[in-house]
């Protein structure tokens, strides 16, 4: 495997753009050009040796480019998936600054730093550091791996699967069975092969038929928790709210598990890049916030279980405990908080449905927009989730296509997002537009769009869909007696029914129907559906729990 690239500009100040980075050139080819053109011829030699450029760094000045966002534009066509960094001299990094910061909210490239003064300059390197490990997650073959999964080609279950392990933050790569890789795996299964194989360092080769298998594999299973002994608080859900939860009341001395029927973060953790999160300022994908919140929950003694669906909640009654049913056993909690968040609404196109991981996706599908490379995919949905899965695809993508029923985006999406889309070549948006029928040989190759001011229906090209169609709420497992509104979302405070309220008074904000059973995040009827919002949620909810468990309560 070649040794991807760091392609450094520098007119001005050559020697201390490259000194910056000599820390880099053991594991990386640190080029150095004097101009955008050099760069080009750089880039060119290093694609055309079959490597890559993990980054651009530049000074904020180049001699024969207007500005150096006109170099990053023409170094991007070249390299989509390259991280775009200015590093200004610091005798120009005020006064270049207040011009080219406003790029970074466009995505024009990722970083504005102050060029190192010297060795050991920690707070550039974090920065640098960073954004490589950023590159490093869209790499289809990582030179790290954690696992290896043994498939003959790239079918549902094995998508799935390292989706799954992308959004735990766990490298992974396919080995055909005849690689030496594949051989590895096999030699350590007993029996005739069954494909997908699935090998986590320490743990034993399995057999992937879902990802429920994999998880329960790699982080174990309810059944390992001592059923004579009752938790504090139960968590249902691993995305943001739940996290947060975990982390408060964990820390604050409460006995901790979370339950998550998938990968921890939820939807927020299909995000490839969040720019608008409190402390981000360079931004945080998805994945990385939430392994720092679950490893953060770990410190202080949480406990996760993934892969666990909860099929029932039987509320305790006289002080008795509650209980959540898996399939894999039972979990006895004093308080119970409901942080299960929402899933993509259906499309609810048959033809399509069917096509579901081959070719169409629920969500940004992290390994899956890895596949789309030199490829036309539409995106539908106008939401912010849609539009960071169209920034992401674009890396890959030839073209990319956002699909809306409103005239615009302007209502429903952030600015950035929609500031970063008009600025992306690759993405373009159709808006009054909806998807009505699609299909294909084994895989989707086409889709029917119809404008729906018209009628008028349209047959195009397609390789790959991306359904981010908005919240709906999964709680078929929650029972009776906690209240829900016609939707499908828990009633908590004031939104309660008032035949539920007591003594005139409704219950605490996040408190539901049911005594001592709380809930957080976006399952939450009235939540804004924000990641910053559910995790606020997530930590305020603990106080509550708090109350409900004091002595003086019982």
């Amino acid at each position: 495997m070649s040794t991807p690239a760091i392609v450094l500009i520098g007119a001005e100040h050559p020697d201390e753009l490259r000194a910056g980075f000599a820390r880099y050139e053991q594991e990386y080819d640190v080029r150095l050009a004097r101009t955008c053109r050099e760069a080009l011829e750089a880039t060119h030699d290093v694609v055309a040796g079959g490597g890559t450029v993990a980054m651009f760094a530049s000074e904020s000045r180049v001699p024969d480019a207007e500005t150096v966002l006109h170099a990053f534009h023409k170094l991007r066509e070249k390299v989509p998936t390259a991280r775009r960094v200015v590093a200004a001299h610091w005798d120009r990094f005020m006064t270049d600054g207040p011009v080219l910061r406003s790029g970074m909210s466009t995505g024009k490239y990722d970083a504005y730093l102050l060029m190192p003064r010297g060795i050991r300059d920690e707070e550039f390197h974090n920065a640098i550091t960073d954004l490589l490990s950023d590159w490093g997650s869209t790499v289809p073959d990582p030179e790290v791996v954690a696992v290896k999964i043994v498939a003959p080609g790239r079918d549902p279950v094995t998508l799935a699967v390292r989706d799954f392990l992308d959004r735990m933050g766990m490298p992974s790569r396919v080995y055909p069975p005849d690689s030496e890789g594949g051989r590895f795996v096999l030699d350590l299964w007993e029996g005739e092969p069954v494909y997908p194989l699935v090998y986590a360092v320490n743990r034993p080769v399995v057999h992937a038929t879902s990802v429920r298998d994999v998880a329960i594999t790699i982080y174990g299973a309810p059944t390992e928790i001592d059923l004579d002994h009752v938790v504090d608080v139960a968590v249902v859900g691993g995305g943001p709210a739940g996290l947060a939860t975990a982390v408060y009341a964990a820390s604050e001395g409460l006995s901790t598990v979370i339950l998550e029927a998938e990968a921890i973060g939820g939807q927020a953790g299909t995000s490839s890049m969040i720019r608008n999160y409190l402390g981000f300022p360079r931004g945080i994908s998805g994945m990385r916030l939430a392994q720092r919140a679950r490893n953060q929950a770990l410190r202080f003694g949480a406990r996760f279980y993934t892969g666990q669906v909860v099929d029932e909640l039987r509320p305790g009654r006289d002080g008795d405990p509650h209980v959540l049913c898996t399939e894999s056993g039972e979990v006895r909690a004093r308080s119970v908080v409901i942080a299960t968040g929402v899933a993509y609404r259906k499309l609810r196109v048959e033809p399509l449905e069917q096509l579901v991981g081959t070719g169409v996706y629920y969500g940004a599908a992290m390994t899956a927009a890895r596949e789309m490379e030199g490829q036309d995919v539409f995106v539908v949905g106008g939401g912010n989730s849609a539009g960071q899965a169209a920034v992401h695809l674009a890396r890959f993508a030839r073209s990319v296509t956002v699909l809306v029923r409103r005239p615009g985006l302007a209502e429903t999406m952030s600015s950035y997002l929609v500031g970063e889309i008009e600025y992306n070549p690759r993405i373009s948006v159709r808006t009054c537009t909806a998807v009505v029928d699609g299909g294909g040989d084994g895989r989707l190759e086409w889709l029917s769009l119809e404008d729906v001011r018209t009628g008028e229906r349209e047959r195009v090209s397609a390789y790959g869909l991306f359904l981010l169609l908005g919240a709906e709420p999964h709680c078929d497992w929650i029972p009776p007696q906690v209240a829900r509104d016609p939707r499908g979302f828990v009633l908590t405070g004031r939104d309660v029914p008032k035949q539920h309220w007591h003594d005139g008074l409704p219950p605490a904000e996040l408190a539901t129907t049911v005594p001592g059973v709380f809930c957080a995040g976006d399952v939450r009827a009235g939540s804004m559906k924000r990641v910053a919002s559910a995790s606020g949620e997530g930590a305020s909810v603990v106080p509550l729990v708090h109350a409900f468990l004091a002595p003086d309560q019982d």
